[in-house]
Parts: structure tokens; C-alpha cells; sequence
């Protein structure tokens, strides 16, 4: 799933892929595999991105924080089905 949001705040920034990883100490193909969704960012990789735009990680990484990804929810939804 690609993080649209990431992509319009970069290009909002008018960064490339490469620029925003020397900002903020990423590798360039590590940018752009986050942008596609190909990875999920690790809790630091977050932190970084969450200063970087001043917006909270859980709007630039909404699928990450999806109640549905949750164990309990799942459960509680397969059981009240």
C-alpha cells in the first residue's frame, strides 16, 4: 500500500528521495521502499519522520496504526461475528 502522504509531504518540501534521506539519516532506497509501502519503518525510523514534518507518525503511517492490524480487535471481531 503506498504512503501517498510521504510522497506529497517530500514533494511539498520539494525534496527527492535522496535529499530527505540525508536529512533525516536514511538511505535513499530505504525512502522510497517506505513511500511504496514495500517496508514498515521501525519505531525510530518514525520518530525521525514525525520531527522531520512536525505531523503525528500516525498520520504519515496510518495503515501501521489500523485498529484492524490489531490481534485483540481481530479477535473480538471474528468472535462477535
Amino acid at each position: 500500500m503506498e504512503r501517498k502522504i510521504l510522497v506529497q509531504l517530500r514533494n511539498d518540501n520539494n525534496l527527492t528521495q535522496e535529499q530527505l534521506g540525508k536529512e533525516i539519516g536514511i538511505s535513499t532506497v530505504y525512502v522510497r521502499k517506505l513511500e511504496k509501502g514495500v517496508v514498515d519503518p521501525g519505531i525510530n525510523t518514525m520518530i525521525k519522520y514525525e520531527k522531520f514534518f512536525n505531523k503525528d507518525m500516525k498520520k504519515l503511517f496510518p495503515d501501521i496504526f489500523f485498529d484492524s492490524n490489531d490481534k485483540k480487535f481481530i479477535k473480538n471481531e471474528t468472535t462477535s461475528a
